[in-house]
């Protein structure tokens, strides 16, 4: 039981810790719709489950073991986030009527976001190789690691869905809408930032 407890308590600070997939399912639940928004926090538990089933294999501790390999995935984490960042200050000027939404993006879409931002943070994957490979003790059946797994991800999507659900509110994206083409390029700088941050603090071999 206190190895649930513990599980639980890190997991969850861990959710509301600001980051790339913060940003993803806010921006996306604001300026498109709340549909995106929650698509894309469950892009984000998908992405988890990838994480959780890579460290179960043993191909976590791996990545422990092999700076080079997890400072390649870091990269190319980071040149997503910076992709996505600069996609979003470059775009175009918003509609002159602010009740105008803006392109609407494909179910597939939203959900591929959310996948990829977490799938590709390095963060989420020291999270869960660190929970399991210091936590988690190695007689613990392998049914009750999995249950650790999927409690992880449903926590990942229940926070982003009430982000989503938050940031999509009728009177908020009233008011923001306006602006909608700053706040993209804001979130956009955001996510540079990161990819920047990703970048600049290689693991030492």
């Amino acid at each position: 039981m206190s190895e649930w407890i513990a599980v639980i308590t890190i997991t969850l600070l861990a959710c509301i810790s600001p980051g790339p997939d913060f940003a993803m399912v806010s921006r996306n639940g604001l300026l498109l719709s709340r549909r995106a928004g929650l698509l894309t926090a469950v892009g984000i538990g998908a992405g988890v489950l990838v994480h959780v089933c890579y460290t179960l294999l043993g191909l976590g501790w791996v990545l422990q073991q092999t700076p080079w390999l997890f400072n390649a995935l870091k990269l190319a984490g980071a040149a997503y986030l910076v992709y996505l960042g600069i996609k979003m200050i470059r775009s175009g000027p918003a509609s002159e009527q602010p009740n105008v939404p803006p392109p609407a993006i494909s179910d597939l879409a939203a959900l591929r976001t959310g996948f990829l931002t977490n799938a590709l943070n390095p963060k989420t994957s020291i999270f869960i190789v660190s929970l399991f490979m210091g936590l988690v003790r190695p007689d613990t059946a392998v049914t009750v690691q999995v249950a650790y797994g999927l409690f992880i991800a449903s926590a990942h999507i229940a926070w982003f869905s009430l982000v989503a659900l938050c940031f999509s509110s009728g009177k908020m994206r009233e008011t923001l809408m306006a602006s909608r083409q700053w706040i993209d390029r804001g979130f956009g700088g955001l996510l540079v930032s990161f990819g920047i941050f990703l970048t600049i603090t290689q693991r030492s071999a």
